[in-house]
């Protein structure tokens, strides 16, 4: 695929085939793309629509970015700020580590690093089935060890939702950031395949 920066022409298609534009009726090669009906999100860039020059122009003369979008969502997205409020993995402080490692718990440095890298490989059940990274964390959350049986899920849960409940704390709210995680890690588990 050629980019051709200066116009946002794309020559080409990757199978080798010719592009058409899409916009109905129009026979000419469409060399330049606008966004898709799909949005770019978490789950990928999106999809885009493939146009001529001519029918690019055109959409993009009538496409509104801020569709949809309230008069404070539009004042926040053209704030000269805007975007760089979040942080990517890459660039947080812990470079999308947790924590860093306990540096005085090692006698030598690599230990502790190749300790962090075995933290963050699959864990392996005693039958041999894999563990995902959001089912590790939730053994975490929830204090169990990774041979843990459905029995010792429930009671486990059981015991820690008795422990942070507000009504069981007098009222007290200040541990319920606490109970969201428990209550989340044992829906995960709850409905994973090692509890089957």
């Amino acid at each position: 695929m050629r980019h051709d920066r200066f116009h946002g022409r794309i020559g080409g298609s990757p199978n080798g085939m010719r592009r058409s534009c899409e916009r109905p009726g129009c026979a000419e090669t469409g060399e330049f793309r606008a966004p898709g009906h799909r949005a770019p999100g978490f789950d990928g860039p999106g999809d885009y629509r493939w146009f001529c020059l001519d029918h690019v122009r055109e959409f993009n003369s009538g496409y509104d970015w801020f569709a949809g979008m309230s008069a404070d969502q539009i004042l926040a997205a053209q704030h000269p700020a805007a975007g760089w409020e979040g942080e990517t993995r890459a660039f947080r402080p812990t470079a999308g580590v947790d924590n860093a490692p306990r540096w005085a718990d090692f006698k030598d440095p690599l230990d502790a690093i190749s300790g962090r890298a075995r933290a963050f490989r699959a864990a392996v059940r005693p039958d041999g089935r894999l563990f995902t990274p959001e089912e590790r964390g939730a053994f975490e959350a929830l204090g169990l060890s990774s041979d843990a049986d459905r029995k010792a899920l429930r009671s486990r849960y059981s015991q820690l939702v008795r422990r942070y409940h507000p009504d069981r704390n007098g009222g007290d709210r200040s541990m319920e950031s606490n109970l969201q995680a428990v209550v989340e890690a044992y829906n995960l588990l709850r409905a994973s395949v090692h509890f089957a």
